[in-house]
């Protein structure tokens, strides 16, 4: 069958942008992807990843990979500070019977499994390289690059991330990432054999908890309320982790707390959200993942929703055959209402945990959030 558009370009390198060249690939398109960092990098510790992501990465063929270099399980015990468990959040197995309802991974290690897909689907990737302008006219899209070259191109799609600057050149008055009033930590330590599943101690305000990311390895994260997105100096780093998980007396995670040292791999980050109103398209220019709706990870949906659009955008192109314009309206008609309300869902969760608000609305929104995203998509 054929495609909508058949040459196609892809700004930006992450988890969206490697899915759209896989599966893009895979319907017979002819993909160029551009990604600016030359040593196509990706930072962070470790992502937890529900049922409904790996069912993404099993469309993208890459399941089996994340089943042996990460960790699936099922799911998320809810502890109080001092240690008893007095809840779990169910995570249902919607992929298969064999294949448990979450999990986690090191986060780079997710991006060389993309990567090395992207390679295999025979995109052609050139590193160190972006687009400088675009100019479209009913037939196509003529863009010229960093590197000097300039080529046409029946579609763009920008997944250039939360400050893409293929946002800023097609809608100049969308909205600016908005800094949520918190902030996420996230280290990477040994795994005691205690620590099977996801594991949450409910703190009035702070949040921590620890995902498994392979055998040997886990994830800690803590959600802290910070009014200001201030600098924090990451010589502080440490002292700073240990002194968020000081009111807590369970024995596990004081035990993490006493492991926390400079060879922990450390990430701290202030958490932003961004959803942009449709249209998430102009003419033959369409924007996926973070460019559109990046969200913070309270429901460890922002890489679904983000490598979702890659599977929808390929799946209308294809179905739409050689209309382009009905592909676009098709792809946002099924995306935005899933997308609107991870984004803001994610957000009122952070809200109840800053404010130490209702744990029945919070735990409300998780439930009703992740039965909606284990729908087809």
């Amino acid at each position: 069958m054929k495609l909508a558009a058949q040459r196609i370009l892809i700004i930006g390198g992450g988890f969206s942008g490697m899915s759209a060249a896989i599966d893009l690939r895979r319907r017979g398109a002819e993909v160029d992807l551009v990604e600016i960092d030359g040593g196509w990098r990706n930072y962070g510790a470790g992502i937890s990843l529900g049922g409904a992501t790996l069912r993404a990465l099993g469309q993208l063929g890459v399941l089996d990979a994340f089943l042996r270099e990460g960790n699936a399980a099922d799911g998320v015990r809810l502890c109080l500070p001092h240690g008893p468990q007095v809840g779990e959040i169910p995570t249902p197995r919607i992929v298969g019977p064999d294949v448990p309802g979450g999990g986690a991974i090191l986060r780079p290690v997710l991006a060389r499994i993309l990567a090395e897909a992207t390679r295999a689907s025979g995109a052609n990737i050139r590193l160190g390289c972006t687009f400088t302008s675009f100019q479209q006219d009913p037939e196509g899209v003529d863009v010229k690059f960093t590197d000097g070259q300039c080529r046409r191109y029946d579609l763009v799609i920008g997944a250039d991330g939360l400050y893409s600057k293929v946002r800023t050149a097609l809608f100049p008055e969308a909205p600016r990432p908005r800094y949520s009033g918190q902030a996420v930590w996230r280290a990477v330590l040994p795994r005691p054999p205690e620590i099977e599943t996801a594991v949450m101690w409910l703190g009035p305000r702070i949040k921590p908890g620890v995902n498994p990311v392979s055998k040997d390895e886990m994830y800690l994260f803590i959600t802290e309320p910070r009014a200001d997105n201030d600098y924090v100096d990451p010589t502080t780093f440490v002292e700073r982790m240990r002194a968020l998980l000081a009111d807590f007396d369970a024995p596990v995670l004081q035990a993490i707390r006493a492991q926390l040292g400079d060879h922990s791999q450390i990430v701290f980050r202030p958490l932003e959200g961004l959803l942009v109103q449709r249209p998430w398209s102009q003419g033959r220019i369409v924007l996926i993942g973070d460019t559109v709706h990046a969200t913070t990870p309270h429901l460890a949906s922002g890489a679904c929703i983000g490598i979702e659009d890659a599977l929808v955008l390929a799946e209308e192109l294809q179905l739409a055959n050689d209309d382009l314009m009905a592909a676009l309206a098709n792809f946002e008609a099924r995306r935005w209402e899933r997308c609107r309300m991870v984004v803001e869902n994610s957000a009122r969760l952070g809200e109840i945990e800053i404010e130490g608000g209702d744990k029945q609305e919070h735990a409300r929104i998780m439930r009703e959030s992740l039965a909606a995203l284990a729908e087809p998509i």
